[in-house]
């Protein structure tokens, strides 16, 4: 074998060994590489706010058993055992000496009984309809605030797609000065321009480089946000993937097609009626208790001695009963008005919320809907102004190096091209924002 066939085998061999490390390391990337759908997945499966609502709808769906339980008959068992004191009997007066009137010391009894609902006036199945409409309201509510994790999400990830994108620009904008600080420097030697110039030059290079490490700092914050929320670590690398058509305006529907999506997948507006249902069966159960009720009841027992019943029996015995047990709440019929009144109260107060909520969204609606028209607008006004701009920067960088203008003029031409890519890159960002905001409008996010 010769040395180059030893050299490739070689390299064979070691490009073998290090596949899996590429391998692991391309996977690391990809890993670190998120799209917004991915971070709501991730949000919706690691955030404690969205934990701590799913539990709660939990514990409401087994509050359901629990009221449906009323319905079972209640059972309970007894067991006595007394020690029974001496029985005096002042028969000449409490202060003359008692008779001692013999007992047995010990005392036990073992009884059961049960009661079991026949009619309460509605109130068991008011109860259950009332825990049903509670666990409604809890799993709309954990949607509402998957929904509110899920736009929190998006602006952290825009958040720092946005200062990503100024760091490139910012970045570019540096080397660009540092290129055209040379080219002063080179001026001033030959005597073309004045130290002034050299002075301003690279006191707007200083400036251009502390923003930087301003942004630097923004994208640190905004990325810890953000890994907090979707539950990774603070310092984990993370890297917004965006299409290019991502940040493109989306077409809208008529904004009437937007209120009837709102009617019915507002989460406030679903939420407010149920808090209205929720006063209504209040409302309901109240009235019922001035209804009777009846029910089915037993008892049985054992116990020694026998002393309920005359003559008494020191002996072991047993008793029990079967029947129906009545209850009329007389004093309900005069308390219960003020706690009806009350109830109606707010049940009417529950009502005029549900009517403000609905105005409240139909305008959220209006107002996102005109902000999104308005941002996709400043989109074009913003590419618009960048090709100004540039041309702008073009003339007076030709006529500054011709010794035809001041370099405050170049330095305010850089300045408003700089600004003009930022404002950009701010109304794209802005642009989904606001759309987002819309869809949060009608419970679509």
């Amino acid at each position: 074998m010769n040395f180059r066939e030893n050299k490739n085998w070689i390299s064979c061999f070691l490009g073998f060994l290090l596949l899996p490390v590429f391998v692991r390391a391309q996977e690391v990337t990809l890993q670190n590489n998120f799209s917004i759908s991915q971070i709501w997945a991730m949000a919706d499966s690691n955030s404690k706010k969205i934990k701590v609502q799913h539990l709660g709808a939990e514990a409401a769906d087994a509050h359901i058993k629990v009221s449906q339980a009323e319905r079972l008959p209640e059972i309970a068992a007894e067991g006595i055992y007394a020690h029974v004191f001496p029985l005096p009997i002042y028969e000449n007066g409490l202060f003359h000496t008692p008779a001692q009137f013999p007992v047995v010391p010990t005392y036990y009894k073992a009884s059961a009984d049960t009661y079991f609902n026949i009619y309460n006036g509605g109130k068991t199945n008011t109860e259950i309809n009332a825990s049903k409409v509670e666990s409604e309201l809890k799993h709309i509510q954990s949607s509402q605030n998957k929904q509110e994790i899920h736009y929190v999400a998006a602006v952290y990830f825009y958040d720092v797609f946005r200062n990503i994108s100024y760091r490139g620009l910012l970045e570019q904008d540096i080397r660009d000065r540092e290129k055209q600080l040379a080219e002063i420097n080179h001026l001033y030697k030959n005597g073309t321009i004045l130290k002034s110039d050299v002075l301003r030059a690279e006191l707007r290079l200083s400036k251009q480089r502390m923003l930087l490490s301003e942004i630097e700092n923004s994208i640190k914050i905004a990325k810890q946000k953000l890994n907090i929320l979707i539950g990774r670590p603070d310092d984990a690398p993370l890297n917004p993937q965006i299409t290019a058509n991502e940040t493109d305006a989306i077409a809208l529907k008529q904004v009437d097609e937007y209120f009837n999506d709102a009617k019915t997948s507002a989460y406030k507006i679903r939420i407010s009626e149920k808090e209205q249902a929720l006063a209504e069966l209040k409302l309901k159960n109240i009235r019922s208790n001035v209804m009777p009720s009846l029910g089915f009841f037993g008892e049985y027992a054992f116990a020694y001695p026998q002393i309920q019943f005359y003559p008494y029996a020191l002996s072991l015995y047993s008793t029990g009963m079967v029947g129906l047990k009545l209850k009329i709440p007389i004093s309900s019929w005069y308390t219960n008005q003020h706690k009806v009144k009350e109830a109606q109260i707010k049940l009417h107060q529950q009502e005029v919320e549900d009517e403000d909520v609905k105005d409240n969204i139909r305008q959220e609606v209006q107002e996102n809907y005109i902000r999104y028209k308005e941002s996709v607008q400043r989109i074009s006004v913003a590419e618009e102004n960048i090709k100004q701009a540039a041309e702008s920067y073009r003339i007076v960088q030709n006529t500054y190096f011709n010794q035809l203008s001041l370099l405050t003029d170049l330095l305010d031409a850089e300045t408003q091209l700089l600004q003009s890519r930022f404002e950009l890159t701010t109304a794209k960002v802005n642009a989904k924002i606001q759309y987002y905001q819309l869809q949060k409008a009608i419970g679509n996010l």
